[in-house]
């Protein structure tokens, strides 16, 4: 039999800050089981057809369409713009509307705008296809990290951003070697054909699972729905309020977030995208040797990831968690520089460092944002950040790729990311924390009936 008192307090006294922490282990276990196995797979679909580019470049898509060294990076890239323009416009309709009905209709078109990759002829075709390829998933990560804090709390948000993200550096992981095999055997173009058309597939399990809040959950009881939106509104009742996005997006905290994702996103995508042909130079491996070792930096940067989100939420520390992973990417990358090609193995070990180490701070990263402002302006602030972290991206994957033809070698390349890390890591470093409002915690936790 459930005690009344124990449900109608779901926060406890933190004494270490003066704050009301939320009993998180009381909340709704389930909610884990039911939303992140979804939630995670969704995002990996995305991932997946974002990222395979890198592959097709290293099979050939080049020499069969007749693209040019610098027209292939602009092309790699230019999914980044299409993802850089709609990110704002979705996240508003996701945290007004729904996210439910919004990643439905994403699902459907990326799923077929990436197997469409695969049967393209002509050079015209494939930039219209990579651009409403990131026209359609803009919004999908700001519009999942909506969803997140619609349903977690402060104390576990650092692990359930991580869990999204998760499908980013798992789905590479799984990615680099099915890809590397179905090129082998097949070619570039069934691969985009055979990693596009699950997304399709996948948008009904998702309408079918996914609800955008906890009282439209039926799989809740009423008492824990009740508690957890509790928990969640009293979390509100500490962020100082903000009259809207103009307000919100001025704000000194998200220019500097947003200015620290664009360097940061410079040295993830510029890797992502380019591993593969970087490995394929730099060696004499075939295609399926190559997607094994491109594996190996996304299995450590899970295990990263999975240390830091935990540690972060358990300490409920968000910057030092962050700023440092970025300075060990920063100081690999520069290491790998200065070895060269002529040391390809103690080269590789250092790419697989940088790669675990730039993975390893975004379920903290993200969990800043829900607790800097209010739920009403969040959600746009984090598109924000997100579409200049794409602006980033666009601007790693062009200009690693332009680096990589221009040169001949990956040298140049490697020194351009780790100086978009070391600015990622001082921008981190000057984002000041906003303090809880006492005065508002005081009055939440003595208000009638709480």
């Amino acid at each position: 039999m459930n005690h009344p008192q124990s449900r109608a307090h779901p926060h406890h006294s933190d004494t270490s800050t003066g704050n009301l922490a939320p009993a998180t282990a009381t909340l709704a276990p389930r909610r884990w089981w039911a939303i992140m196995p979804v939630v995670f797979i969704t995002y990996s679909l995305a991932y997946l057809d974002r990222a395979n580019f890198g592959f097709a470049s290293a099979a050939g898509i080049s020499h069969d369409l007749g693209i040019s060294a610098a027209l292939s990076s602009l092309i790699g890239a230019l999914f980044f713009l299409g993802y850089f323009f709609f990110q704002i416009p979705g996240a508003v309709y996701a945290e007004r509307r729904s996210v439910r009905k919004l990643v439905f209709v994403s699902l459907l078109l990326w799923g077929a705008c990436a197997a469409l990759t695969g049967v393209v002829s002509n050079i015209p075709s494939l930039i219209a296809i990579r651009f409403l390829l990131g026209v359609v998933e803009a919004a999908v990560f700001p519009s999942m990290l909506i969803l997140l804090s619609n349903w977690f709390t402060k104390a576990e948000r650092s692990r359930a951003n991580t869990f999204l993200i998760l499908g980013n550096p798992v789905t590479v992981l799984w990615m680099s070697v099915v890809s590397g095999y179905l090129v082998h055997a097949f070619g570039w173009r069934e691969m985009f054909i055979a990693e596009g058309l699950p997304a399709v597939v996948w948008a009904f399990c998702w309408w079918s699972l996914v609800k955008d809040k906890p009282h439209d959950a039926n799989w809740l009881a009423a008492d824990e729905k009740r508690d957890l939106e509790a928990a969640l509104a009293a979390e509100q009742a500490t962020i100082k309020p903000v009259r809207n996005y103009a307000e919100a997006f001025r704000s000194p905290a998200v220019v500097k977030l947003c200015a620290q994702y664009f360097c940061w996103s410079i040295g993830v995508y510029g890797f992502v995208l380019w591993l593969p042909s970087i490995l394929k130079h730099g060696s004499t491996l075939g295609m399926v040797a190559t997607g094994w070792l491109s594996a190996l930096p996304y299995l450590c940067a899970t295990i990263a990831m999975l240390g830091a989100s935990w540690a972060s939420d358990k300490l409920r520390a968000r910057k030092v968690f962050v700023w440092p992973f970025l300075l060990i990417g920063a100081v690999a990358f520069a290491a790998s520089f200065m070895l060269g090609t002529t040391h390809f193995w103690l080269s590789y070990a250092l790419l697989v460092v940088a790669g675990a180490a730039m993975y390893a701070p975004y379920g903290p990263f993200f969990a800043i944002v829900p607790e800097l402002l209010p739920r009403n302006v969040a959600g746009g602030a984090m598109a924000l950040i997100n579409s200049m972290g794409a602006l980033g991206s666009f601007v790693g994957s062009y200009v690693v790729g332009y680096l990589n033809g221009a040169t001949g070698s990956p040298a140049a390349s490697y020194a351009f990311m780790s100086a978009a890390l070391l600015g990622a890591v001082l921008l981190t470093l000057a984002v000041k924390a906003q303090p809880d409002r006492p005065q508002a915690l005081a009055a939440h936790a003595h208000a009638p009936g709480k």
